[in-house]
C-alpha cells in the first residue's frame, strides 16, 4: 500500500500581511497547528488585536491522506467568498497542519462577490508566500522495557537505526528488586513495522506502541 509519511507545513507563525482594496484592509496571518482545539484561541487573540474588524475569515487543514480534516469559514461574508479562496491557497501551497486567517476591516465600499474572492485569495497567498515552508515526517512512538543488563543491546539498535529517544528512565522492579529500563522512542511511519519487529524478536525485551 502506498502512503506518505512526510508532509509540508509552515515552520512558525507568520508575520502580519496587509492587503488593501477599495478602502478595505485585509490582514493575513498563518499559524502551524496540530489540532482543531488551537483554532478558537487563535481567532480570539486576533479579535483582541483588531477590535474594530467585523470579519475573521479562515481555513485550516490537518492531517494527511487518508485522514485529512479541514474547514473553511466565511464569518459573515457571502457564502464561499472568503473561507474557500483561503483554503484554495493552503491546497495550492501543498500544506497541512496550518490555519490561515484573514481579518477584514470594511472600508465603506462593497467589493462584490468577485472582488471579495480575489481579495481573500490574494491576502492568503501573500501570507503564505511570507512563510518558511518545511517538510516534516509523520512519526510513530514506542515504549521499550527491558532489564538493565540488556541496556547495551537496546542502545545498539537505537544507534544503528538512528531512532529518536523521547525519554528514558530507570526504575526498580518490585519483584526482583533489579533495575528496569524504559525508553520511549520514535521513528518515521514507514520504518515503524521494521523497528517493532526488531525489538519484539529480541530476548527479554518488550515493546509496545504508544
Amino acid at each position: 500500500m502506498e502512503y506518505t509519511d512526510t508532509y509540508q507545513t509552515i515552520a512558525t507563525e507568520s508575520e502580519e500581511v496587509l492587503f488593501k482594496e477599495k478602502g478595505s484592509k485585509f490582514f493575513g496571518y498563518a499559524f502551524p497547528i496540530e489540532s482543531e482545539d488551537e483554532v478558537k484561541p487563535i481567532i480570539e487573540n486576533l479579535k483582541k488585536l483588531h477590535p474594530h474588524a467585523v470579519h475573521f475569515c479562515y481555513a485550516y487543514q490537518l492531517g494527511v491522506t487518508p485522514k485529512i480534516s479541514y474547514r473553511a469559514n466565511d464569518d459573515g461574508e457571502p457564502s464561499n467568498t472568503a473561507g474557500a479562496p483561503i483554503y484554495g491557497q493552503i491546497q495550492s501551497f501543498g500544506l497541512t497542519n496550518v490555519i490561515v486567517v484573514v481579518v477584514r476591516i470594511f472600508g465603506g465600499t462593497k467589493l462584490g462577490v468577485g472582488g471579495l474572492i480575489s481579495a481573500y485569495k490574494t491576502s492568503a497567498q501573500m501570507t503564505l508566500e511570507n512563510c518558511e515552508i518545511v517538510e516534516k515526517t509523520i512519526d510513530v512512538a514506542f515504549l521499550i522495557s527491558f532489564d538493565y543488563k540488556n541496556m547495551n543491546k537496546v542502545m545498539r539498535v537505537i544507534k544503528e537505526k538512528k531512532l529518536d529517544i523521547i525519554s528514558q528512565e530507570m526504575e526498580m522492579d518490585q519483584d526482583s528488586e533489579l533495575p528496569i529500563g524504559k525508553i520511549s522512542i520514535k521513528t518515521r511511519k514507514k520504518n515503524a513495522e521494521m523497528v517493532f519487529d526488531i525489538f519484539s524478536l529480541m530476548f527479554e525485551i518488550n515493546i509496545k506502541y504508544l
